[in-house]
């Protein structure tokens, strides 16, 4: 099939797939300037030789920060998958920066042909346990709600906050409400009462469900379901069905996706991956290109007449491989290549931290040399949830140590902003034999953190990611690799294709390496001082139980009274 000699300036030839009338037509698509004039039906049915035109697709919910990208580079990125608009929470550089980082991404998303809708961010910080660079408050938000260039209030992870009436809380959802805007939750596993009054408050979405069952009683109290699958959270599999049952409250989102991935495929892949599946396709590509328009009032063109022209042309209805994007009548990207720069990226930082030593990382015990009972961060493949193991661990000296055997490492969270204590802890999960990694994406308030198999480690990776003043990094001996994230220390001042590059060699080295068996182990690592999602992780100001909100020891007093090993929760 050949679609050169179907795109003009002004006009394509192309099978047009009507979502609402579930139907495909041979047609021409005539544009004028931005808008579709007319779209002409020349056969009835489909026409083999043309290729088929679809709106472009939208990710729902996305963290552009999390690909290590300005937006401008991300659009570039991205549009060659097809996505002609996000719905994007800047929540992790305002935790760096505050008011000053969501500017920051409006104005390089405004350099860029993509639709970007950002949100105001609703927790900054995100909890009171943990330092971040910036805070955020109910009249902040007021007036960035007032601003046209922000489309909602983002993700409310303060749940609590939520059921309690909080006043900041009340106030910031009352402020966007009182606009016309849509409140985004974020409240992993909540059900029951505490989930129909949370959503009565007036939140609307929730990209968090890891289960049918937790998707299904949300929808049925009002609400509508991102379904996620990113680099670390990959819900789509729980969720899919939810496709053909509830077509109509039901979008797609990535939440989370880091360059490599982003380099071979985005929101297409996912369509596609659904289609394969037998879902319906008329309903995949309703949640794909459809339901976020309505939802967020995005000024995004669905393929209709009168329309922006926001649509793209693929060879075929199985593996949806775009040839063509167009935004606003311009092709934006053709044949996998994007039409358009992403400019200079501007650098702004917030990195006030002095390089730790080596006897920062001990953990003194409450004994000689005896081994002693800790609590241990579970991490899950696939989830931003831990689980809680208690393992026996080494001591030596009178400090506790790694136990390799049973993959039980050493985790570390260090304030970014003021020079303070390291936080120390363990970890099971990420499957180091040798070496340590580390990285100041550390969702949300981006401390420092690295898992590693020894002291020396643990301060030599920490000690590169602050001499970058920002990055990833592994060692291993006197050996690494290292991406620079001079930008609020998250994002890479890179081309896009850079940035994929030297994220793909960083993540090849903590694999085959040092070891580590996920499949994703920096994204993975970012979400291990994300207190808001249970059940265990670590602050740089210690370790945070999720489910009951509280800072817990790291050496278990009397472990008599708890199950040891694998899977025993505390």
């Amino acid at each position: 099939m050949s679609t050169e000699n179907e795109v003009s300036s002004n006009m394509i030839r192309a099978n047009v797939v009507h979502i609402l009338d579930r139907s495909i037509q041979a047609s021409e698509i005539h544009v004028v300037g931005s808008q579709i004039r007319s779209i002409i039906r020349v056969k009835d049915g489909i026409d083999e030789t043309l290729p088929y035109a679809l709106p472009g697709f939208i990710d729902a919910h996305i963290h552009i920060e999390s690909s290590m990208l300005t937006p401008a580079e991300f659009a570039r990125m991205a549009s060659v998958h097809g996505t002609v608009a996000t719905v994007s929470d800047p929540h992790e550089i305002a935790n760096v920066l505050g008011v000053e980082g969501v500017e920051y991404m409006i104005q390089s998303g405004k350099t860029v042909p993509m639709k970007f809708c950002f949100g105001a961010p609703s927790c900054v910080p995100a909890t009171e346990f943990e330092t971040s660079g910036a805070s955020i408050d109910a009249a902040a938000i007021a007036q960035l709600l007032d601003r046209d260039d922000i489309g909602y209030l983002a993700e409310m992870m303060n749940y609590p906050g939520v059921l309690t009436n909080d006043a900041e809380v009340t106030k910031k959802i009352k402020s966007s409400l009182a606009l016309g805007k849509p409140v985004d939750g974020h409240a992993p596993g909540l059900r029951g009462d505490h989930a129909v009054a949370y959503i009565a408050a007036g939140i609307s979405t929730d990209h968090e469900c890891t289960s049918f069952d937790e998707a299904i009683h949300k929808l049925r109290a009002g609400m509508k379901i991102l379904i996620r699958e990113g680099s670390a959270a990959k819900n789509y599999e729980a969720l899919k069905s939810l496709i053909d049952f509830h077509p109509e409250q039901v979008m797609l989102c990535s939440d989370d996706k880091h360059p490599d991935e982003l380099a071979t495929g985005h929101i297409d892949r996912l369509v596609a991956r659904a289609v394969r599946d037998g879902i319906d396709l008329f309903n995949v590509l309703r949640a794909a290109c459809w339901n976020p328009v309505d939802h967020y009032s995005l000024k995004v063109g669905r393929l209709r007449e009168g329309d922006l022209a926001d649509f793209i042309l693929v060879r075929d209805l199985i593996d949806f491989r775009v040839s063509h994007c167009f935004i606003d009548g311009v092709c934006v990207a053709q044949h996998g290549v994007a039409l358009f720069t992403g400019g200079v990226a501007k650098v702004v930082n917030r990195f006030d931290c002095q390089p730790k030593q080596t006897n920062d990382f001990r953990i003194l015990a409450n004994v000689v040399a005896k081994p002693v009972a800790v609590r241990v961060i579970e991490a899950v493949e696939g989830e931003l949830v831990t689980d809680v193991k208690i393992e026996i661990v080494p001591c030596k000296d009178g400090f506790l140590s790694c136990d390799l055997d049973c993959d039980v490492l050493k985790i570390a969270v260090v304030n970014r902003y003021q020079t303070s204590p390291v936080a120390i802890a363990f970890i099971h999960g990420f499957g180091l034999k040798r070496g340590a990694i580390a990285s100041s994406v550390g969702h949300d308030s981006h401390n420092v953190l690295a898992v590693g198999t020894d002291d020396d480690s643990l301060c030599r990776a920490i000690n590169e990611v602050i001499s970058h003043r920002g990055g990833i990094v592994a060692v291993s001996g006197d050996a690494s690799v290292s991406l620079p994230l001079p930008i609020a220390g998250i994002i890479s001042d890179q081309p896009g294709e850079v940035v994929a590059q030297q994220y793909a060699l960083v993540d090849a080295f903590a694999k085959d390496v040092l070891g580590s068996t996920l499949k994703a182990p920096f994204m993975t690592l970012s979400f291990m001082a994300l207190l808001v999602i249970p059940k265990l992780k670590l602050s740089d100001r210690g370790l945070f139980d999720g489910e009951q909100f509280r800072f817990v020891d790291v050496i278990v007093d009397s472990p008599s009274r708890v199950q040891i090993g694998a899977g025993k929760s505390a």
